[in-house]
């Protein structure tokens, strides 16, 4: 089963996902990854290599620049970034970026609630908010005020047994040991531009970009924190195995290839059968900004959120989460 069915079928409405595919899923634990691939879209500059952190002018108010000499930036969705010694931030929106060009997000949240000290312009790592926080956050969009998450944060910490404080740093920084077992379990195929997400077998989220490289640099922060995290609440608590009916290494290996296809089968008829019911929703898309023949739209429905980025109606970029 190297290709299970066009995406296109699953996401009927207004967002057109033509030309991408489902690949053979993979299961690290309470999480599946079922790998998309599609056309690469030229001239799109990739977020850790091209789009940089500038400066937080503010608390709630963070700079982002596009330092490529060529090639437009679409921020992702709800990206954030973390430093040491300094108030960590988080975006509720994604954004256009012309080459050269800087904005001002001033609607940004800063999600450590007690830090003090501005993010700067150095080396640094970014991750994209857990899915729990993602809904909240794209409402909070266009709306300003540095402390608007942290009432979530808390909530969601006290739901992963931590301290109920608006500090997301409790689980990216102190759990991230625990996090990266699901990008280092977990294999990007050659050629992956996207992923649709499964936590405890129901949808969590898909996700779309330009091209290969752009996923690549995407792919830690949506596997340790965007979809890790309420993958690893899902986690069943260990039970005993239950041994295979093998006399031999080459039964063994054959009574797991048997198990592994048996269920990489149930995911393929899941998907296949009708599509998770989140993607089969109506949905309502909103545009947000423009960028030559780019439209960034927020789309909405009622289980379903996120936002995506169209050239003639077709996605380039897509971000869109179980609600």
């Amino acid at each position: 089963m190297t290709e299970m069915t066009a995406l296109d079928t699953l996401l009927p409405g207004p967002l057109s996902l033509a030309g991408h595919r489902l690949g053979t899923p993979q299961q690290a634990g309470a999480l599946t990854m079922v790998p998309v691939s599609g056309p690469a879209r030229p001239g799109f500059v990739s977020p850790r290599t091209g789009l940089k952190l500038s400066r937080v002018t503010g608390y709630g108010r963070l700079e982002l620049r596009n330092g490529a000499a060529d090639g437009v930036a679409i921020v992702p969705l709800h990206i954030g970034y973390v430093q040491d010694a300094a108030q960590n931030h988080a975006l509720c929106r994604s954004a256009f970026l012309a080459p050269g060009q800087s904005l001002l997000f001033e609607d940004a949240c800063c999600v450590q609630q007690t830090q003090g000290g501005y993010l700067t312009g150095r080396d640094q790592w970014f991750f994209v908010l857990p899915g729990e926080l993602r809904a909240r956050a794209l409402e909070l969009r266009d709306v300003r005020g540095y402390a608007k998450l942290w009432d979530d944060i808390a909530e969601l910490n006290h739901r992963c047994g931590l301290p109920r404080r608006g500090h997301l740093e409790q689980i990216l920084s102190r759990k991230r040991p625990v996090l990266t077992q699901f990008q280092s379990r977990l294999e990007p195929q050659p050629g992956q531009v996207g992923a649709l997400f499964l936590v405890a077998g129901r949808f969590a989220g898909l996700e779309i970009c330009p091209d290969p490289r752009y996923f690549a640099e995407m792919w830690p922060a949506l596997a340790c924190f965007a979809y890790g995290v309420a993958a690893w609440r899902a986690e069943p608590a260990p039970a005993p195995a239950v041994p295979y009916d093998a006399g031999s290494l080459a039964e063994l290996r054959g009574a797991l290839d048997r198990d592994r296809a048996a269920r990489l089968t149930d995911i393929a008829r899941r998907l296949t059968a009708a599509g998770p019911a989140e993607l089969r929703d109506p949905v309502q898309m909103r545009e947000e900004e423009r960028y030559l023949d780019l439209r960034l739209s927020t789309v909405t429905g009622p289980h379903l959120a996120g936002q995506v980025v169209t050239d003639g109606g077709r996605a380039v970029y897509a971000s869109l989460f179980a609600r």
